[in-house]
Order: structure tokens, then sequence, then C-alpha cells
């Protein structure tokens, strides 16, 4: 029964559909489809696997994994450094504001669900402007405090992840509806490799940066119309 439960927390923390405005982030990617880089399935496919690969997996996701120690060992001053350094590896202005964002409106929303002493802790330190509040800290604050395994909340990020950048990809190319299911479908193996390997991070690897995306994210600032908020 506990088992039960604690998927439908996760399938509801990870939920894309979640109203903490994730639908309005594209991340750069509408850079890339105005430039003609991303034009077709092959090309999505591609983007997707190498954000995934090069960017979230050294970032957001290495973020889970340590907020959610952090959490178990009621570490605060962990989260605070956490926070600090997680603003800082995002130089891209939307995509840390995006970052903030997310964070916030996800822990305003299980803030009224479930009761968690280092989320109370978390809020308050950012309305005192001494934390900014991510999503990936949030996340794994909050996957700690609903009793979720650390693998199944890794995979649950990287697929709630990769469904966002799918359908922007399905949206603003456009393709298909079933050309974006096969895309997600044939990225399974993709995202159970990169949680196993995040298992194992070295914490001197967190935080490596991919020049391209943030140059992408930099340049979606400018761009002339613009369908997302990053």
């Amino acid at each position: 029964m506990n088992e039960a439960v604690n998927l439908l927390h996760l399938l509801q923390l990870a939920d894309p559909m979640l109203p903490i405005g994730g639908y309005s982030h594209s991340y750069g990617l509408e850079t890339y489809v105005q430039l003609g880089l991303v034009r077709d399935t092959p090309t999505a496919t591609e983007l997707v696997e190498t954000m995934l690969a090069q960017n979230i997996f050294y970032n957001d996701a290495a973020f889970v994994h340590l907020a959610y120690h952090a959490a178990t060992a009621t570490n605060f001053n962990e989260i605070l450094l956490l926070d600090t350094e997680c603003t800082a590896l995002k130089s891209p202005r939307e995509v840390r504001q995006a970052s903030q964002k997310l964070g916030i409106r996800l822990l305003k929303i299980f803030q009224r669900l479930i009761e968690s002493d280092l989320a109370t802790a978390y809020e308050t330190a950012i309305a005192q402007q001494q934390a900014l509040g991510h999503y990936s800290l949030v996340f794994g604050i909050y996957a700690q405090a609903l009793n979720i395994n650390l693998t199944d909340a890794l995979t649950a990020f990287y697929y709630n992840a990769a469904a966002g950048l799918v359908t922007n990809c399905v949206k603003l190319i456009p393709l298909g509806q079933m050309d974006g299911q096969k895309i997600l479908f044939n990225l399974q193996n993709t995202i159970t490799h990169l949680v196993a390997n995040n298992l194992g991070l070295s914490r001197d690897l967190v935080g490596v940066c991919t020049v391209g995306f943030d140059i992408r994210s930099m340049q979606h600032e400018r761009l002339y119309t613009r369908l997302y908020m990053s």
C-alpha cells in the first residue's frame, strides 16, 4: 500500500501539468528552432538527448540528488549552499528566473499538502532574500519528504524535463503528436542510463558548463518574436 501511495506522490510531484508554469519555458529551444538548427524529428531528438545528457545531468538532476541527501540529513545549511551554487551556475538570466519561478510555485503547492520543516525554512530564507528558491532543490526536498526512492525521483525528474522539451518541439517545429511520443519512448533507455550515472556522479563534476545551451538561452532574450519566457 505504501508503495502505491509513494508512486501517486511521485506522479503528482513530477506531473508536467502541475500548475507551476513549466509549459511557458523552452530553455533556449525556441532559439534553436528559429535558427533552423532544430527543424524535424531527428534534430529534435538530438537536441533533447543532448540537453538531458550534457546539461540536466550535470546540473539540475545533480542538484535534485544533492538536495535529497541534504534533506535526508536535515542539513539546511547545505540547502542554502546548494541554492547559491545553483544560482551561480545558471548564467542565462531567463533560465535562472525560470528555475526560481518554478521552484517557488512548487514550494507553495506542496507546503499546503505536506509538512516539511526543511521546506518551511527554505521558504523563509527565500522570503528574506537569503536564497533564490530553485526548482531542482525544491523537487529534491519534497521527494525525500514524501518518502520517494531517489532513483524513482531522478527518473521522474528526467522524464518531466524530456516531456516538456518534446511538447515544445511539437509546438514550435512543428511535429506530429505521434512523432513526439516516439521521441519520448525512445528516450527511456537514455534516461535509465543517466539516472544510474547520476547516483555515482563525482561532486567535482556538478555544474559542468554547457556553453552552447547557455548562448542560445541568452539569445532568446533578444529574439524579435517569441512564444516562450525562456
